[in-house]
Parts: structure tokens; sequence; C-alpha cells
């Protein structure tokens, strides 16, 4: 099997390491030996093993590590040395969790863990309680700190800062499996990334599928940065997600290529979904007033970029008419008319082509996709 042919190996997410270098962890503080490899049940019921990279242990406490696997995926936690430290606890406390060097600490309302306290998610912290409870029994009071080697510069290429969870990277996972190139854990920081914003009373949001876009709708509107969330590609699950969890005002922001094929009926906008249709395109173009000459330059341009400067130059102005369309499809994925949607199209400048106002969503006639 060639190496492009074969599966996408999976992996395990920081959570199930937290979970498996506890266990190893507790027996060692109650047996004095360190198990390896350590075997640990996954929420799923899949029993897996996993090798220590590292385990000391001391007058009260013992410690044990295991190096992050995240497979095929390009995962910023990769190689990661997940370590947790364990030591009895104060009478009647419980297991308590803690974050030790590159873990970070929650400082905003709306995520799953209070403010103050350990940025490891709720299935995480389930998973470590119950090998606390398999190894000293139901009610034992142990104390638990995990913590990430390098952890803190992990987090600087993840949204952490932006939702205010400082010091290092958050412990997460659901299932305790990384499936490769999985788009829950973007969808994941969407969610979390509204939550953060509606928690600290904030009426208006901006989705921006990359950084150009970001930064020229911040300025557009001078938004503080909890307000922007990284939609990247899902323009629909940021959208379907604001439905249920409802903000007065929704501003969706792209370059000229995403907002194009947003226009067209995508609510997935990656590459991978298809491409923008520049004959479509053309016959917006048409009816904004494009002469035969400059339909043909469209349909045949490289890309959508080179189209929209085209139509420029001969004087048509096709970026208002890619916003309302574009405003069309995603009004039909809130189709809630307590929110008001407003469409932003950008070039690479950040320089503004189209402009859709807000107005209040609903559920409005998908626009037809002409290939």
């Amino acid at each position: 099997m060639n190496e492009e042919d074969r599966p996408l190996k999976r992996g395990w997410t920081t959570g199930a390491c937290a979970t498996a270098a506890t266990k190893a962890a507790c027996l060692a503080l109650k047996t004095g030996a360190f198990p390896d490899p350590v075997e640990i049940v996954l929420p799923g019921g899949q029993n897996v093993a996993f090798a220590l990279a590292r385990n000391e242990r001391g007058d009260g406490w013992a410690m044990a590590g295991i190096v992050k696997d995240a497979g095929d995926d390009p995962d910023v936690t990769h190689g990661a040395l997940v370590m947790s430290t364990v030591r009895p606890g104060q009478p009647g406390s419980g297991v308590v969790f803690k974050a030790g060097k590159g873990v970070g600490t929650v400082t905003r309302p709306g995520l799953p863990i209070s403010p103050g306290e350990a940025s490891i998610n709720p299935v995480p912290r389930k998973m470590i309680a119950g090998v606390v409870a398999e190894v000293f029994g139901e009610g034992a009071d142990v104390e638990v700190t995990i913590s990430v080697a390098g952890g803190e510069e992990m987090a600087l290429k993840t949204l952490n800062p932006r939702l205010g969870i400082l010091g290092g990277i958050s412990i997460l996972g659901t299932t305790g499996i990384v499936i490769p190139y999985s788009c829950s854990a973007w969808i994941h920081s969407i969610h979390r990334g509204v939550d953060v914003a509606r928690a600290m009373g904030f009426d208006h949001v901006a989705g921006s599928t990359g950084n150009a876009s970001e930064m020229a709708v911040q300025k557009f509107h001078g938004l503080h940065e909890v307000q922007l969330i990284d939609m990247g590609d899902f323009v629909g699950g940021m959208a379907k997600y604001i439905r249920a969890h409802p903000v007065s005002k929704v501003t969706i922001a792209g370059g000229v290529a995403k907002m194009t094929k947003l226009s067209q009926g995508l609510l997935d906008v990656h590459s991978n979904r298809g491409s923008a249709d520049l004959d479509g395109l053309a016959a917006v173009a048409v009816e904004a007033g494009a002469d035969a000459a400059l339909e043909a330059r469209i349909k045949g341009a490289n890309t959508v970029a080179e189209a929209f400067i085209e139509a420029r130059k001969a004087g048509i102005a096709i970026g208002d008419a890619v916003a309302a369309a574009a405003w069309r499809t995603a009004a039909g994925a809130l189709n809630n008319p307590d929110i008001a949607l407003e469409i932003l199209v950008f070039n690479r400048d950040g320089e503004l082509m189209g402009h859709a106002p807000f107005a209040a969503s609903h559920s409005p006639s998908r626009p037809l996709n002409r290939r």
C-alpha cells in the first residue's frame, strides 16, 4: 500500500492522556509501583493502553507523564508530554483539579468550566475522577494537577487566549479519540467563542473566514476580540449554533471567493466542498450591467479575485450583489427574525467589496445555483 493510500491513523486526546497518566500516578501512590503500560477505558467502552514517558515518586506524591500521539491529525498538541501529579487531598474535598505549568486557567464566563478553574473540560474531569475512584474507591480525597510541557507556547496557536483561557492549553476530548482532520474541534471552538461573547454581554458577533477578513471586520465595526469568531469555512455551523443560542446581531465576513460560494448556496465554503461557479458570477455581473466582453472575461477568469478585478475595471459593482445573495443563504441557516444579519465581502487587502446591511434573518428562498 502506498503511503498516500493508507488509512489515516487516529490518535488520543489530551483528556485520554491525562486520564491514563493520572491512573498510573494513583497506582504508584497506592502500591509504590508504576504500571507500564497503563490501561484505561474510554467513554465509548474501548480499552486502550498507554506507555509511560516519565514517572517520579516522592513523599506523598507521584507523577506520571504520557506523550500525546495525535495520529495523522495536524494537532498543535501532537507530541506533547501530558503529566499528572497526584497527592492526598484535604478530608472531604473529593477530587480537586489544579492547573500545572502549561495548562490554562479559565478567566471568562461562558465556558463549561467556571472562571478560576483549571481548563480541564467536563468529560476529561469525569474520566480522571473515574480512575481515581477505581484505584482509591468512591469518595476518595485526591488532588490532581495536570501539566503539559511547553503548553504555554502551544496555547498561543489556539483560540485559548481569545477565550480567556490563560497560561496554557486546555485538556479536551469527549471520546478520547482524535479523528484525523475532523471538523469537530473547529466547530467546538466556534461554539465556545459564541458562548463566551454571550456570557460577557455582547449582542454582536462577527464570524470571519480568515485572518484578513477578521482584521477588516474588527476595524469596520470596532469590535472587541471576544466578539470575533474564527468560523473558518463553517458558515453553516456557526449560523445554526447562533440560531439556538442567539445574539442580536451577526456579521459574516469573508473574502471574495468564499463569499461568492456562500452566495451560491454553499454553507461550507472549504475548497474541498466545491469551487465557486464563475458562470454564475458572470450572470450576476450581467444583471449588474456587464456587457458580453466582461461576461466572457469573468467566465474565463482563473480565480474569483481576478473576476472581481475585471468587474471593477469595467465599473461593474458585483460585490453588493454577491453579498445580498450570501445574506439569503446565511439567513436561511439562521432563520430567526430576532437576529439581524449582515454580510461583508473583503478583498485580500481588507478593502470592502460588498455589503448587505443588517436585516432580520428569516428563511428566504435559496438562491439558485446556476451550475
